[in-house]
């Protein structure tokens, strides 16, 4: 798997081996992709901190997803399930556009663990009358 350093400045890279219109259409993990596409390359290595996904507090939104530079948001029976660490590069977008309180996406360190993580999660914050 080739990292981000691999490639040459201002290279394009093409996802799919054949018919890419067609492959759209099927899933991610369905599609045959080119060796050189964002989805067999990582940039994951270079990330301090990742987002850990909350199922309890998430609304599917979808806001994530839609705004996720890596489509590292994944996303299984119109529902959101996780991130692909794989392809997360840790820039905090998913995080910043999660509307719920608390957020169903928050950033840790990459080290911790997610299940740890999950049992300090926030509590709601309560409304401020000013």
């Amino acid at each position: 798997m080739k990292g981000w350093n691999d490639f040459e400045i201002g290279a394009v890279l093409f996802p799919f081996e054949n018919k890419g219109q067609s492959a759209i259409e099927s899933h991610n993990n369905e599609r045959k992709y080119t060796p050189d596409s964002s989805f067999n390359s990582s940039v994951a290595h270079w990330r301090v901190e990742k987002p850990i996904h909350n199922s309890e507090v998430c609304i599917n939104c979808f806001n994530c997803w839609v705004y996720c530079p890596d489509a590292a948001i994944l996303a299984r029976e119109d529902k959101l399930s996780g991130v692909d660490y794989v392809h997360c590069k840790g820039c905090g977008i998913c995080v910043n556009v999660c509307p719920t309180n608390p957020k169903s996406l928050l950033m840790f360190s990459d080290h911790e663990n997610n299940q740890t993580a999950l049992s300090n999660w926030p509590k709601k914050e309560e409304k401020r009358k000013d």
